[in-house]
């Protein structure tokens, strides 16, 4: 009963391990790098690179006495007005985070200490992530052929193989 078991077990990592595994992470990206969110730094130069993409993480850190971290509107953004903020993103710590969970343009400020005439402004489109990459076409040839009508087959036969043979070490050990 143990091969047995044992056997399954192997199959079944043998299956997750070869399965194609499509996962896209959100990213946290600190503002500023180590610079932080601090005034006289060109945050339009800090994101120009940057592609921001649903799901991600802006981490703000700042002097929480001095700035703060206020969502506007464009305009309000362009001439740095606090007044009306669509969102306060502070929460008093100095250590704040805006969850990018729209596609849209996000306009964030700091609305206090007069940070934002000091440079502390941030525009950031939130695109959808790109695809995943596409599979390229396997060549036919007489191996790939031979394991077609299996469809999958191709994919499984050394893992499988691979954990058989260590399942069958396994075995051996325990005998020992």
């Amino acid at each position: 009963m143990s091969k047995l078991a044992l056997m399954a077990a192997a199959v079944v990592l043998a299956f997750l391990a070869a399965a194609p595994v499509t996962e896209v992470a959100a990213k946290r990206w600190t503002v500023g790098d180590n610079k932080f969110w601090n005034p006289n730094i060109n945050y339009t130069i800090w994101a120009q690179d940057k592609h921001f993409y649903l799901d991600d993480w802006l981490y703000f850190v700042y002097e929480r006495h001095q700035y703060n971290v206020i969502e506007v509107n464009e305009t309000n953004y362009i001439s740095c007005n606090a007044d009306n903020p669509i969102a306060n993103w502070s929460r008093g710590s100095g250590r704040d985070v805006v969850h990018l969970n729209v596609t849209r343009h996000y306009y964030l400020i700091s609305g206090s200490g007069g940070g934002c005439y000091g440079g502390m402004k941030l525009d950031v489109l939130v695109e959808k992530p790109p695809p995943p990459p596409t599979a390229a076409p396997i060549k036919k040839n007489s191996a790939t052929t031979a394991f077609s009508h299996f469809g999958f087959a191709h994919r499984f036969v050394i893992p499988v193989a691979v954990f058989a043979v260590i399942g069958t070490m396994w075995d051996a050990v325990l005998r020992f």
